[in-house]
């Protein structure tokens, strides 16, 4: 065996420096998981299998004295080489960030060998007769080294291709490419160097070997950043099949024009080269149709959802339109709101909101057959379309009433809640979806103003009360304007003399065209459209002008003024009050404030909080219509009110099974007195219920008995005329009970929805007149 060169021996060492680096690989493959780990592992088997082929192949020129060309075991080295190349391709191509799947990996390789075959082809024609660049140092004789050369140019279009098309951050990939290329060059000097015995050249590729490992080690070792992985095909470019197809066409043409000929190893590279840009398209065809169903899918699915509920899975507005439009004829809609669930937002949460409307649209899908439409049109409001007959949907609408009305049960208790409905149909021929839905709400909007929790089918009057009330709200925002607005007086007397002491402010509103419009039509359009506030300080500044005129002339009355309770809700109204009646230097005992006997149903802590802002001011206040709502006797006590002005459908009660009529007025009025209060009977129309208001003590009445509502003048007309008219005697009091009559009661309302009362009777004792009370 002959004595190893100093080349060889230097070789050798060199080869030796690759273990650590294939050790790093397969220690980076074990600590990471996933595709990561599989593709370091196949780095590292990859290099491990080149670094022994080359090793191996030293050593067996190290101790075999074959001359060269080794031709046997340059081919040895150049397959051993190429097996571990041709895995250290794959890892590469596996790499997290090199391609988002397996297609696309494939499609890299098939990329990179677009741009080896051009290469390749290049190549042939350099060393190629009769151009032969490289003159006699062509390797002629091993013809194995073509097998490290294919792959090194494999390994180089793969790394431009990775340049140019990794998912970002790139350099870690590309790094490993150019690593994998060194090693595919280091394998050719190596093959070549053996089979021609070339030391520089085995040399050249002991040194890249180890080198090629180490870059490859090192970029997997930095690679634990997260990618950027983007799969639009639109971000492709095209020029890895331009510029290979120039390069070729340039080549080729090159060497035909020097006389050359197209022999095997041109054939080879063209083929290669036709081959893999047929399977490049054919690739990426498959992707572009891949992504187009992609995108129809994603379109279908964003059709979906945006008309269909995200919180119920019902259909959204959008939904129901649709199926609206897409419905034959006979359709019947149902429109469903959900009373008082506002409440439920405010004291239970919105979780608890959102789980009690997730319900609603359970049981509405629950509830309805094939073919129906259940829709969430925003909020609470939802919508049921179903085709039938109007009178086949109001059956349906009566049965979600009471499956929506059952209790709800939610964590932290149950919630219970009702439903108001509206039903519209269209007509014989295709279907509106504007006018069918305005129909329904229209119909939903009457059974939430009829008492709500009710089904409300739609009628055509409704459309001419609309446009009623819209010409209303238009007409009032204008009437303080045009002067079309005006106050009328009605006399408040003082019982039983029927002299006047005071007068009750009504509105009335004169329009040139609609005439005279009643108070109960307008005053609820000025408080839904919120001009209610504006017209109520317009009353209340005439009525002070007004009184501020009376007192001057020495009419001693007060006046009252009706109070909305959105007015009194509104932001300093007491100072406002005040403002005015310093502003008209009214006293402020002579103006009286009515509230609804409605408004305490509402918030009682706000309202008294109010009421006690008005009486610091020095105002009087009324409670107007008691007998006629909620209030309970309790509360009484508690409101700062000064005047109980009982209502007049207590005063014309007809007689009662005790015998007498209107027996409430005479438990109302001893009930007043005994809280400190003056009570007001109004409605009184007949010289009877007159009567029976006086007998029951009341002092201070008001009804068409005594006038209606009058203009100013006309009221301080008869001011004069009854300031100097007699007093009416006094009524001789009634007949005290037997003094051994046993007391009695009776239980009775005092007026709807009201509390029940045990009243005692005139026979009972207790009931008598404390002493030194007179009946005025």
């Amino acid at each position: 065996m002959p004595s190893p060169s100093g080349v060889e021996l230097a070789g050798l060492a060199s080869l030796l420096v690759a273990v650590p680096a294939v050790a790093v690989l397969g220690n980076s493959g074990r600590r990471h998981t996933g595709a990561a780990r599989r593709a370091h592992l196949a780095l590292a088997a990859g290099g491990a299998i080149a670094a022994g082929a080359a090793l191996a192949g030293l050593l067996s020129v190290l101790m075999t004295t074959t001359a060269p060309p080794r031709m046997a075991l340059g081919t040895a080295v150049a397959a051993g080489t190429a097996i571990g190349i041709l895995i250290l391709l794959i890892g590469t191509a596996m790499l997290p960030g090199a391609a988002e799947n397996p297609g696309a990996a494939l499609r890299h390789l098939l990329d990179g060998l677009v741009i080896a075959a051009a290469i390749w082809f290049a190549g042939w024609v350099l060393i190629a007769e009769p151009t032969r660049i490289l003159g006699d140092a062509t390797p002629m004789a091993c013809p194995s080294v073509l097998i490290p050369t294919g792959l090194a140019v494999l390994s180089l279009g793969l790394t431009i291709v990775l340049a140019l098309h990794a998912h970002r951050p790139r350099l870690t990939t590309v790094r490993v490419a150019g690593g994998v290329t060194l090693v595919a060059a280091a394998a050719v000097a190596l093959a070549g160097g053996i089979c021609q015995d070339a030391d520089g050249a085995a040399l050249a590729g002991a040194l890249l070997l180890p080198t090629g490992l180490f870059v490859i080690a090192r970029a997997v070792k930095v690679a634990d950043r997260p990618v950027t992985v983007v799969g639009d095909v639109t971000d492709r470019s095209t020029a890895y099949a331009v510029v290979p197809m120039l390069v070729m066409v340039v080549a080729l043409g090159y060497h035909l024009i020097r006389g050359g000929d197209f022999d095997l190893y041109g054939f080879v590279g063209a083929a290669v080269e036709g081959l893999a840009l047929v399977g490049r398209q054919y690739l990426a065809l498959g992707d572009v149709r891949r992504y187009t169903l992609e995108l129809r899918s994603r379109e279908a699915h964003f059709r979906e959802l945006a008309h269909t509920d995200p919180l119920t899975g019902l259909a959204n507005r959008r939904g129901l339109q649709r199926a609206l439009r897409d419905s034959g004829e006979s359709l019947v809609l149902v429109g469903i709101d959900l009373d008082g669930f506002k409440t439920v937002n405010d004291m239970r949460g919105h979780d608890v909101g959102d789980a009690v409307l997730t319900e609603v649209g359970r049981r509405l899908q629950h509830n309805l057959l094939d073919g129906d439409v259940a829709a969430r049109l925003g909020g609470d409001e939802f919508a049921v379309l179903m085709r039938g007959t109007a009178d086949e949907a109001m059956l349906t609408a009566h049965r979600l009433l009471a499956v929506l009305g059952e209790p709800y049960e939610v964590d932290g208790g149950s919630v219970f809640l009702s439903a108001s409905l509206g039903v519209a149909s269209t007509g014989p021929g295709p279907a509106d979806t504007g006018d069918i839905i305005r129909d329904a709400d229209l119909a939903l909007r009457y059974a939430k103003q009829r008492g709500k929790n009710r089904v409300e089918r739609y009628q055509q009057r409704y459309d001419e009360l609309l446009r009623r009330r819209g010409t209303l709200e238009n007409e009032l925002r204008h009437a303080i304007d045009r002067e079309q607005l005006r106050l009328v007086f009605q006399p408040v007397v003082a019982l039983p003399s029927t002299r006047p002491v005071g007068a009750e402010a009504l509105l009335r509103w004169t329009h040139p065209t609609l005439g005279a419009v009643r108070p109960d039509e307008f005053i609820p359009v000025a408080e839904e459209s919120g001009l209610i506030n504006r017209i109520g300080a317009w009353v209340l500044e005439q009525a002070c002008v007004q009184l501020a005129e009376w007192l001057a002339r020495g009419h001693d009355v007060w006046v009252s003024v009706n109070l909305s309770p959105k007015e009194l809700h509104a932001a300093d109204y007491a100072g406002q009050v005040a403002d005015v009646l310093e502003r008209h230097g009214v006293p402020p005992q002579r103006l009286v404030l009515e509230v609804t006997e409605h408004a305490v149903a509402t918030d009682l802590e706000e309202l008294i909080s109010r009421l006690t802002e008005l009486r610091t001011t020095g105002v009087r206040i009324a409670l107007d219509d008691f007998g006629a709502g909620y209030s309970s006797l309790g509360q009484l006590r508690t409101l700062p009110v000064d005047i109980l002005k009982i209502d007049h459908a207590l005063v014309a009660e007809p007689e009662s099974r005790t015998g007498t009529a209107a027996p409430l007025v005479d438990v109302v009025v001893r009930l007043g007195h005994r809280l400190g209060l003056e009570v007001l009977a109004e409605g009184i129309g007949t010289p009877a219920q007159r009567a029976v208001v006086e007998e029951a003590g009341c002092r201070l009445g008001q009804g068409s008995l005594f006038g209606w509502g009058v203009p100013a003048e006309h009221l301080e007309a008869q001011l004069r005329t009854l300031r100097q008219s007699p007093s009416r005697p006094v009524p001789a009091p009634r007949s005290a009970p037997p003094a051994d009559a046993a007391p009695r009661s009776q239980v009775v309302m005092l007026g709807p929805g009201m509390r029940q009362l045990r009243a005692l009777l005139p026979s009972d004792p207790g009931f008598a007149a404390p002493t030194g009370e007179r009946a005025e």
